[in-house]
């Protein structure tokens, strides 16, 4: 669904069609089939309760236990499965690939949980704050798998129409630009153009580009290979399989790791909305930003 929302931000509306019907029934499934019991605290779900809260733990230290196990899935991944990915979107024949989506969705999930079952506001400002420093360690790590899923909790629409100091909704907006996708993802792809590996990228946009190659160009012309459409598919995946090629030396730490239990324990939308509606009822206007106040 990552994919789907930045085509339809893109404007290419049909092609987003062809992609949700794809996509949507598999997801929707998957939802309905925790959403009963994750409308309950985590605590309630007989989830083993681990000790301390993310507080203690230092920002770079939790970067470098995401960094590491954002790896070890991308490592995995197989380029024929990214390729066939583009024009079948089928799970079974690319199980690597699946499993590194799941991994970011489970994440982005994990954080907005987090952030919105903090009863108090101030806790949740804390919260949302901490993984700003997180995102700034990703951005040094050239991690943009984890800092996007974690920017996009942040600025998921249960989160984002909560109460937040007008500082701290500023300087989330300026991460925002990173993936504007207003002129083709520009800011994102000269960052990604610069950084020398490791590297971990978004492959969400690789996976859109690749559909658009696959969509709007034929496999043949006049009975030939598209030799054209051919090398436009091996550029983008040839910076993917680069940035396979060099690996992060980061020390594993298995108290961060333990802490983070796979992303497991988070909520659905529902549930997500449920406690955004709580905390905040639909009838209280939210707080303009700097930015809305100019326009």
């Amino acid at each position: 669904m990552t994919l789907v929302f930045q085509l339809l931000c893109n404007g290419e509306l049909s092609l987003a069609r062809v992609l949700r019907k794809n996509i949507l029934d598999k997801m929707d499934q998957k939802k309905q089939l925790r959403y009963t019991n994750s409308l309950k605290p985590l605590s309630a779900r007989g989830v083993a309760a681990r000790p301390g809260t993310l507080h203690d733990f230092r920002s770079h230290e939790i970067a470098d236990q995401l960094t590491l196990l954002d790896a070890e899935l991308f490592y995995k991944i197989e380029i024929p499965e990214v390729l066939l990915w583009a024009k079948e979107q089928n799970e079974e024949k690319s199980p690597n690939l699946t499993q590194f989506t799941e991994h970011f969705n489970n994440m982005s999930y994990w954080v907005r949980s987090i952030i919105i079952q903090q009863e108090k506001a101030q806790d949740r400002e804390k919260l949302l704050l901490k993984f700003i420093k997180i995102m700034k360690h990703l951005r040094k790590l050239n991690n943009f798998n984890s800092y996007l899923a974690i920017l996009s909790a942040l600025d998921s629409a249960p989160i984002r129409r909560l109460e937040w100091q007008k500082q701290t909704s500023e300087g989330l907006e300026e991460y925002c630009t990173l993936i504007d996708s207003s002129s083709s993802f520009r800011a994102y792809r000269a960052a990604l153009a610069e950084v020398e590996p490791p590297c971990i990228p978004y492959l969400g946009l690789i996976l859109q580009d690749l559909t658009f190659v696959h969509l709007g160009n034929p496999d043949f012309i006049d009975g030939k290979v598209n030799f054209s459409k051919r090398w436009q598919q091996f550029n983008i995946l040839d910076s993917m399989r680069r940035f396979q090629q060099t690996r992060y030396e980061l020390k594993h730490n298995e108290d961060i790791v333990s802490f983070f239990n796979d992303f497991s324990d988070h909520l659905a939308e529902e549930a997500l909305w449920e406690l955004s509606l709580k905390i905040k009822p639909r009838n209280i206007p939210r707080r303009k930003t700097e930015r809305e106040e100019k326009t």
